[in-house]
């Protein structure tokens, strides 16, 4: 199907990605605890009211920015990677998305406090946990996928499965430490990428 690039459907969904980029510049300048409508019309250039009639609640506002900054981060990694991720080596995917998950500069710390927002409402909105696990099984699956294709470089007996989870794991509890402060994300990223290598020995 051809994609369109031009009506009323492509310009209502540049206006939502407008509003949810102004959502992650708030987070990374203020926090979650700074989003408001107000705000986000005023960083987006455009009226409360229009705001509130893509995003009703200031929820939906925080999901649509959890969702932006996934695809900004598909992004990032497909240039990083330089080629179709379908056709590029599995272990320099496997690297570039795992990396992805530390902030190392605006914009990723943005995405990853909307996301470690997103999860803790998690904690207490069981919509939001539903959503959190369906989107954990795709991330799960998709670096399971990674590994198996990848699989004769791997030690025998190595469950592609079980690694994924460990391995995204990992990832994310560097990547809190580095939004706090514990470490840097240097030192995090050369982490994330010596439990990648450990999993080839």
């Amino acid at each position: 199907m051809e994609r369109r690039t031009r009506g009323p459907g492509v310009r209502h969904e540049e206006r939502r990605n407008e509003i949810a980029d102004a959502v992650l510049a708030i987070v990374a300048d203020r926090g979650l605890a700074a989003v408001s409508l107000t705000e986000v019309a005023a960083r987006a250039g455009v009226s409360p009211g229009r705001v509130q009639h893509y995003f009703p609640a200031k929820q939906r506002l925080i999901e649509a920015a959890f969702e932006r900054g996934n695809a900004l981060s598909t992004a990032r990694i497909r240039a990083r990677v330089g080629r179709d991720l379908a056709d590029a080596p599995p272990r320099d995917v496997l690297t570039a998305v795992l990396t992805e998950l530390i902030a190392h500069d605006a914009e990723t710390r943005a995405h990853l406090r909307v996301r470690q927002s997103f999860t803790a409402l998690a904690l207490a909105d069981e919509a939001i946990a539903a959503r959190m696990r369906e989107e954990y099984t795709r991330f799960h699956g998709e670096v399971a996928h990674l590994l198996r294709r990848d699989r004769a470089a791997l030690p025998a007996g190595t469950d592609p499965e079980a690694a994924a989870i460990d391995l995204i794991a990992h990832a994310e509890g560097l990547a809190y430490y580095v939004l706090i402060g514990i470490i840097g994300p240097e030192a995090a990223r050369d982490r994330v990428e010596r439990s990648i290598a450990a999993r080839y020995e």
